[in-house]
C-alpha cells in the first residue's frame, strides 16, 4: 500500500488536495508575492480560483512556480507594453504578404482605410504598444480590410498572450471547464488577468511529470510539454549511437517520414530487440507521460544505464535558442528556466 501511495504521488500534480479554505490560499499567493505588486488582492483570487477549478494543489511551491513565471513574463503587467512593438507588427505583415506574392505597397495602401475606432490601420499599426492592441487590431482587418482575408485567414500573428504569455491554441485547446462566462472569445480572455493566469496555471502544472526538480516544468513552460525529459532521451540515443541530435525534445514525426531522433532510435533496433514500426509506435507517445512506459523508453535507459555503469539522468536541460521577433538578444530555453527559478527561490524565501 505504501509503495503504490508513493507512485501516485509521483504521478500526478493534484496529491494532496489542499486543507485551507479560499480564503487562506488567498492569503498565501498574496504574502508570497513581490512587494511591488499592485492589487495583490485581485491577483491571488484569480489565481486562486485557477487551482480550485483545476483541481492543483495551492501549495506554496506551486504558487511560488506560477508567481515566478508571471513575473518573468510580464511582472504582473496584465498587458506589458512591448518598446517597437509597431515595427515588428509591419515586418510581420511585409513578410505574410511576400508569402502570398502581394507586393508591400500595395498592403500598405489597404491598410490607410479606416479602420471601426475611427483610425486607419496604418496609424493603429504605427503606435500599438501591447500585444492585446496587435491581437485586436489583427481580428479587426482580417475580417474588413481588402485582402486581409486573403493574407491572413484566420491565423493571428500574436501566438501568446496575457501576464503568463501563454500559447494562445493552447488556451482555446484547454477552454472546457474554464470557470468564468466567456463574453467574446477565447483568444481575447488569454489577455485577461484572470484568463491568462488561468490557462498559464494549466499550461505550467496541469499535467503529471517525474521531474526532480521544479526548473524542468519550467522548460517545458517554454518549450513544450515533455521538452526535459525527452531531451534527456535524445542525449543517450546519440550517446549510444553517435548520431548529432539536436537536443530539442521534439521526438515526435508529424509527417509520414521519420524524425532525425527516430532514424537514430532505429539504428538501436537490434539492440533493444525492436522494430521500425514498434519503435515508431512508442515515439508517437512523446508528448505524454506514457511514453516512460514504452517499451523503446525503458529499453534506451536501460542500454544506456549499462554502458555508463550507472543510472543516467532521466531530464535535463535542452539546447534551444528562442527565436521571435520580441527578441533582440541571443536566449535560450535554459536561459528563460534558469531565470525563472531563480525568481521561484526567492519567492520561497519570502
Amino acid at each position: 500500500m505504501l509503495l503504490l501511495t508513493l507512485l501516485a504521488g509521483c504521478s500526478s500534480h493534484k496529491a494532496p488536495v489542499s486543507n485551507k479554505s479560499p480564503q487562506e490560499v488567498r492569503a498565501d499567493i498574496a504574502s508570497l508575492m513581490p512587494p511591488y505588486v499592485s492589487d495583490k488582492q485581485g491577483w491571488a483570487k484569480d489565481i486562486s480560483t485557477a487551482f480550485s477549478a483545476q483541481d492543483i494543489d495551492p501549495s506554496k511551491e506551486n504558487i511560488c512556480a506560477v508567481l515566478a513565471v508571471t513575473e518573468q513574463e510580464s511582472n504582473f503587467n496584465v498587458n506589458a507594453p512591448i518598446p517597437g512593438l509597431g515595427k515588428i507588427a509591419w515586418k510581420e505583415i511585409d513578410r505574410r504578404a511576400g508569402e502570398v506574392h502581394i507586393p508591400a505597397f500595395v498592403v500598405h495602401t489597404a491598410l490607410k482605410i479606416n479602420s471601426p475606432n475611427g483610425k486607419s490601420y496604418s496609424d493603429r499599426l504605427d503606435n500599438v504598444r501591447s500585444e492585446k492592441e496587435l491581437s485586436a487590431i489583427f481580428d479587426d482587418f482580417i475580417g474588413m480590410v481588402p485582402m486581409g482575408q486573403q493574407l491572413f485567414g484566420n491565423l493571428n500573428p500574436v501566438h501568446t498572450g496575457g501576464p503568463m504569455q501563454v500559447s494562445i491554441a493552447f488556451a482555446e485547446s484547454k477552454a472546457r471547464g474554464y470557470p468564468y462566462k466567456i463574453d467574446g472569445t477565447v483568444r481575447q480572455e488569454v489577455f485577461t488577468r484572470r484568463g491568462g493566469v488561468y490557462f498559464g496555471i494549466a499550461h505550467l502544472l496541469g499535467y503529471p511529470t517525474h521531474y526532480t526538480e521544479p526548473l524542468y516544468r519550467f522548460v517545458d513552460y517554454n518549450a513544450g510539454f515533455y521538452a526535459s525529459r525527452n531531451a534527456a532521451f535524445q542525449q543517450q540515443v546519440h550517446r549510444l549511437t553517435g548520431v548529432p541530435l539536436a537536443l530539442d525534445g521534439d521526438v515526435v514525426s508529424y509527417s509520414d517520414t521519420p524524425g532525425k531522433t527516430e532514424m537514430a532510435v532505429r539504428k538501436l533496433g537490434k539492440r533493444l530487440d525492436l522494430s521500425d514500426s514498434e519503435i515508431s509506435r512508442d515515439l508517437k507517445q512523446g508528448e505524454s507521460i506514457d511514453f516512460e512506459q514504452t517499451p523503446t523508453w525503458k529499453q534506451v535507459f536501460a542500454l544506456a544505464d549499462k554502458t555508463a555503469g550507472k543510472p543516467v539522468p532521466r531530464e535535463m536541460l535542452p539546447g534551444i535558442e528562442l527565436n521571435s521577433p520580441k527578441i533582440t538578444r541571443n536566449l535560450t530555453t535554459a536561459w528563460f528556466a534558469q531565470r525563472v527559478d531563480q525568481r521561484r527561490e526567492r519567492c520561497l524565501s519570502r
